[in-house]
């Protein structure tokens, strides 16, 4: 029995599969396909983004989804090649490869088995709640960033233009396509355009047809007849087939240059996975585990890579198309992969004669839509220091890269959330008129007693906040003459380290010789837990200046005169 748990613990498929429903496998199967048919353009598509043969894509899709079938706990998301860790893969090889292509491909999967292993690791070290350190705001700004970074690089294969390349940043992609405008295709800018225009106006008007694969169909046989579009450039011979597992040909120093990339791919395509397989599950009310995702993706990442591909996450736009087609567990993901397999052995003839331009239109409809204005709006109005955080990461992100662009965005990210125990709040308290309740003083009116300063501290008493609330009482107590108690409302001090407890009660210390008492209120279990291990608290104690409640602190002085 204890072996079986942990087996289905393992691998998933193993606890549900034996009690699947037979009346499940037809809308399996026909969400299976639907993903399939959306799935072939989209992950050539982002293949190319990648800078890697658009047939990887559709090796990285097959043995993503049939790895995360196994191991993935969410029945709906789909998990295969996206835009932003295409662009990601594209800025961390780019650079290494030195154009040679066959080293690019072999370390984009080096880059994918080093991604699956460090989420691997971290699924097994119980570290699922990683995820925390992208905050709403960072995601918005690197998303919408590294969106418009990948719009401008496929300008230069949607017009057609001669050397335009790739590149990480805005900056770099504005800089190497400017030169190159000149160089304009005018058949491969007229299929791009309406390619654009064609696919646009399906997922508008008909979002039930498999836009991109309509829109390719035409497109290959149109540029296959034409001889007018003779110069719009194709996929050319495309190999049949599954390749061979195998591990990238790669030094270890290449392995070591890729790791930090990796770390940070790693937390982002998780964070895409396990935000859409969350989104899914609460719609459905199912559940997913993030430590068995993070093994579930790393295992499907660590596959792409064996089999020539490159980094994969949850796409969100896939798991809607699947959810909507009726899928009803990860077999659809199997049926998936299944018919992306047959189309390796069958479609590769006719995938020879895909214009390189409709690529491109796919991915700029695709990324159309992470650029996300109204959810910039929404952050700035509900708190203006959250817009700082985007910004910071959106700006990073396009003059310095992804990979850098995000870590100045979880660093401004932290920042803000340290500020306020940098500078806690510490509201002055007084009594509201006829009850027994202390309110803050500028947003209720409020009895203040002459004689006594009440303040709560909305901090952790740490070493952090420690300076800010010694000063703001000393502060105070040297404007205000007549002060001679000072009450510590500790009812929002959720916890306390050495620093702040021994600050606190050294400020008590001086402020007795200037014959003010300190006295502290309502402090919570485990703060006086830590403070009755200080001989200051514990005199505090027997001077009778401790108090349960801040009414009972007020009790205890003596009537102001």
């Amino acid at each position: 029995m204890a072996a079986s748990t942990t087996l289905t613990r393992v691998a998933p498929i193993l606890g549900w599969l034996p009690r699947y429903p037979r009346d499940d496998l037809s809308h399996d199967l026909r969400a299976g396909l639907t993903v399939a048919i959306l799935v072939i353009p989209q992950a050539m598509a982002y293949a190319a983004l990648a800078g890697v043969p658009a047939i990887t894509g559709l090796y990285s899709a097959m043995v993503a989804m049939t790895v995360y079938a196994v191991l993935g706990t969410s029945r709906f998301i789909s998990v295969g090649p996206v835009a932003i860790d295409s662009l990601l893969t594209a800025a961390t090889v780019g650079p290494l490869a030195s154009g040679d292509p066959t080293r690019y491909l072999a370390l984009a999967s080096g880059l994918a088995v080093l991604i699956g292993l460090i989420q691997i690791a971290a699924g097994l070290a119980r570290l699922g709640q990683l995820v925390s350190l992208l905050s709403v705001p960072v995601i918005s700004g690197f998303t919408s960033a590294a969106a418009l970074t990948i719009a401008v690089t496929q300008v230069g294969p949607l017009l057609g233009l001669r050397g335009s390349g790739s590149s990480s940043t805005l900056v770099e992609a504005l800089r190497a396509l400017w030169p190159t405008l000149g160089t304009i295709d005018g058949a491969t800018a007229v299929v791009g355009f309406v390619s654009l225009l064609a696919l646009w106006s399906l997922k508008r008007f008909a979002p039930r047809l498999p836009g991109p694969l309509v829109v390719i169909a035409l497109a290959s046989v149109l540029v296959a007849w034409a001889p007018w579009l003779s110069s719009v450039r194709t996929l050319g011979a495309v190999p049949s087939g599954i390749p061979s597992p195998g591990l990238p040909a790669l030094a270890w120093s290449d392995l070591l240059t890729l790791s930090g990339s990796a770390a940070a791919i790693a937390l982002v395509s998780f964070m895409e996975s396990i935000s859409t397989g969350t989104a899914f599950a609460r719609r459905t009310r199912t559940t997913v585990d993030p430590n068995q995702e993070l093994i579930g993706v790393g295992a499907a990442n660590a596959a792409s890579g064996l089999f020539q591909g490159f980094c994969v996450a949850g796409g969100l736009s896939r798991g809607a198309v699947n959810v909507a087609a009726g899928a009803r567990s990860q077999v659809s993901g199997l049926f998936a992969a299944m018919l992306i397999a047959i189309s390796l052995f069958t479609l590769t003839g006719v995938l020879a004669h895909l214009p390189k331009t409709v690529l491109a239109a796919i991915i700029l409809i695709a990324v159309s839509s992470l650029v996300d204005i109204k959810g910039a709006r929404e952050i700035a109005r509900v708190r203006r220091s959250d817009l700082v955080a985007l910004l910071a990461t959106a700006v990073a992100t396009l003059t310095l890269g992804p990979v850098p662009g995000l870590g100045v965005g979880v660093a401004v990210s932290l920042a803000l959330f340290l500020r306020p125990a940098v500078q806690p709040h510490l509201p002055e308290l007084g009594q509201l008129p006829g009850q027994d309740v202390y309110r803050n003083v500028t947003r209720y009116d409020t009895l203040r007693r002459p004689d006594t300063l009440i303040l709560r501290v909305d901090a952790p008493l740490s070493f952090v906040s420690a300076r800010a609330v010694n000063d703001r009482i000393s502060h105070l107590v040297r404007e205000r003459a007549g002060v001679r108690y000072v009450i510590v409302d500790g009812s929002a001090m959720i916890s306390a380290d050495y620093t702040g407890i021994d600050s606190l009660l050294r400020l008590a210390a001086d402020l007795d010789a200037a014959a003010v008492q300190v006295h502290l209120a309502a402090l919570r279990g485990p703060v006086r837990d830590i403070l009755d291990r200080h001989e200051g608290y514990r005199l505090l104690v027997e001077q009778g200046r401790v108090h349960s409640t801040v009414p009972l602190a007020v009790e205890a002085l003596p009537s102001a005169s």
